[in-house]
């Protein structure tokens, strides 16, 4: 009966050095291949206007915010634009220059 014991116990599965390297390897590829796929997923999430830049404007002489607001979005709330062209853009007093390029936010 100690005889049995002894070769159950031996018949644990026992990996040479090989073996070892083989599995580490498997499990850091598919630990990569996992990566891949969450950060892909993640940025497909994010939707294809994340990728797409800014529409932007070219202000005239002589034009003012409110006025690119109107000539932009004749049907939305002209101060609500003119807030947001003025946080995309950084514009802390409201002064634009003709020639100037204005990021416009999206619809």
């Amino acid at each position: 009966m100690a005889q049995v014991a002894a070769t159950r116990r031996n018949d644990a599965v026992r990996l040479t050095r090989r073996g070892r390297v083989v599995v580490v390897f498997a499990t850091l590829m598919l630990l990569v291949i996992a990566g891949f796929t969450l950060g892909r997923a993640s940025s497909q999430a994010a939707g294809p206007s994340a990728h797409r830049p800014l529409p932007t404007v070219t202000v005239a002489p002589g034009e003012t915010l409110w006025q690119i607001a109107a000539r932009v979005d004749p049907g939305a709330d002209r101060r609500a634009l003119v807030d947001q062209i003025e946080a995309l853009n950084h514009l802390h007093d409201g002064r634009v220059v003709a020639g100037q390029q204005l990021r416009l936010p999206r619809h």
